[in-house]
């Protein structure tokens, strides 16, 4: 109980200190006229409060992500607790800042271009190639288990739920913002927080105490922490598909300042419903065991399902439901919102033709979502292990274009390049042992992770380099002259 309660308390307090070391690292200014007014275009460039903003973002990127993800996460036993926290506070909320707030600056625009500006062409090739199919798979991945959950409680097909939830995801993706998403989305924003806080509550009545932190592994199937922890708990922690939200809502803030509330604020939100759910799983089922059982029989949905009706009653079985079917299909709309958006200004910078605006949306939806509607039809477990990996590459890839951009702007870039080290190691060896990627031996796996890893760090140290010689240069000719 004590590690739990005490996580909370450092979760709020790393909003309130390190929250505001990193906007004064960034540097706002709230003189700075922001692209909701320069660039108002009725669609996707409009003013918001930025209550509505922290709301709509905490909904974007969370979805069931921090509830699934957390649950899994708690077969590890309360170590998890460590990673969320550091996770949340010193890389998460930090990328997701960034990833907002580097998009104000440059008027909006979507991640792959911020990192074509930071990274390089060849860099932003690869990352709208790699953004856009962590889109498609999210969408996917966030229609077909509603979808499947709906069929099984209502007399609907699974392909007749698909056409519904699908048609509801192209609409959501090409109104305006202030339509649907500005609307009914601060309201599930605030359920999401409701059911986090009621369950959050009501664990203290559980029949487990809630456990204390302990460093060992619980895992039943012995899965290693490293880098597994990493990938199972991103949502919560940190992941890469925030940065492809934030430039959704970085196109409607009125001012810098609102920046820390709805990016870090958010973040750090989605960090605390991760906490709670990470916490309930340990807690209700009593040991890591148990709750593996239970994954096994009923899958997460089953888990939260299972938690809500006990804890909350006929009340909370509505919220799972709505948790479990709605969260997902709000975070697979605005995930179609992004891929349109990336799409737009990758044909606008290939074409030198303007594909922004409302008159191409029916050509850039139709690629997207047609090949998001046939991914649909594949083994839900499948999309997710993809999603996951895909996801904290993206992350890595943020972390680095923030640790560039305050590089050249000569500002402490440690804030970021530090969990962008951290990250490049979680994937490099990630993909070396997951079954959907090399499937290597874990030993193996940290070898050659700690390889990729070197030859990064020394990439880094050469950016190091080059811009404290650049920065030399400068200061001679300014001594010449």
């Amino acid at each position: 109980m004590v590690t739990f309660i005490a996580s909370i308390l450092l979760l709020i307090v790393g909003y309130i200190v390190y929250g505001k070391v990193v906007e004064r690292i960034f540097g706002i200014n709230d003189q700075n006229p922001t692209p909701a007014y320069t660039s108002n275009d009725g669609l996707d460039y409009m003013p918001m409060s930025w209550w509505k903003a922290s709301l709509i973002q905490l909904l974007n990127i969370a979805g069931t992500g921090p509830i699934f993800g957390a649950i899994m996460g708690a077969l590890y036993g309360p170590i998890a607790f460590i990673w969320i926290v550091i996770g949340c506070i010193f890389a998460g909320a930090v990328h997701d800042y960034f990833s907002g707030m580097v998009s104000l600056r440059h008027n909006g625009a979507q991640f792959p271009t911020l990192v074509g500006k930071y990274l390089g062409g060849k860099m932003k090739f690869a990352t709208t190639i790699v953004s856009i199919i962590l889109m498609i798979l999210v969408a996917a991945a966030f229609t077909a288990a509603p979808a499947q959950l709906l069929t099984e409680i209502t007399p609907l097909s699974f392909t007749t739920w698909l056409v519904i939830i699908f048609a509801y995801l192209i609409i959501a993706a090409i109104l305006p913002i202030n339509k649907i998403i500005g609307r009914v989305y601060p309201i599930f924003g605030a359920i999401l927080i409701f059911m986090a806080v009621s369950i959050g509550i009501g664990m203290f009545s559980f029949d487990n105490p809630i456990p204390n932190l302990t460093l060992s592994n619980l895992h039943p199937g012995e899965m290693p922490i490293w880098p597994l922890l990493m990938v199972t708990i991103s949502c919560g922690a940190i992941s890469g598909f925030h940065s492809t939200q934030s430039p959704i809502l970085a196109r409607t803030l009125k001012k810098e300042s609102e920046g820390r509330k709805v990016f870090y604020g958010a973040m750090i939100g989605e960090g605390v419903i991760a906490m709670v759910w990470a916490a309930a799983g340990m807690t209700f089922f009593g040991s890591t065991g148990a709750l593996n059982a239970a994954l096994e029989a009923g899958g997460p949905a089953g888990v939260v399902n299972e938690i809500s009706l006990t804890t909350l009653g006929t009340f909370g079985g509505i919220l799972a439901i709505l948790g479990i079917v709605v969260l997902p299909i709000t975070t697979g709309d605005t995930a179609l919102r992004s891929s349109r958006m990336m799409l737009a200004e990758l044909l606008t910078q290939l074409t030198k033709k303007d594909f922004n605006g409302k008159g191409k949306l029916a050509l850039l939806i139709v690629p997207v979502a047609g090949t998001t509607l046939y991914l649909t039809t594949i083994d839900y477990s499948f999309l997710w292990r993809y999603v996951g990996g895909t996801n904290q590459i993206v992350a890595a890839v943020m972390l680095w274009t923030g640790a560039m951009y305050l590089l050249k702007n000569n500002k402490f870039h440690w804030i970021c390049s530090i969990p962008a080290l951290f990250m490049t190691a979680v994937v490099s060896t990630y993909f070396l042992y997951a079954p959907e990627g090399f499937n290597l031996e874990y030993g193996t796996s940290l070898i050659l992770g700690m390889v990729i890893w070197l030859v990064v760090f020394a990439w880094f140290v050469r950016q190091l380099m080059k811009h404290k010689k650049a920065g030399n240069y400068e200061d001679s000719e300014l001594k010449a002259g």
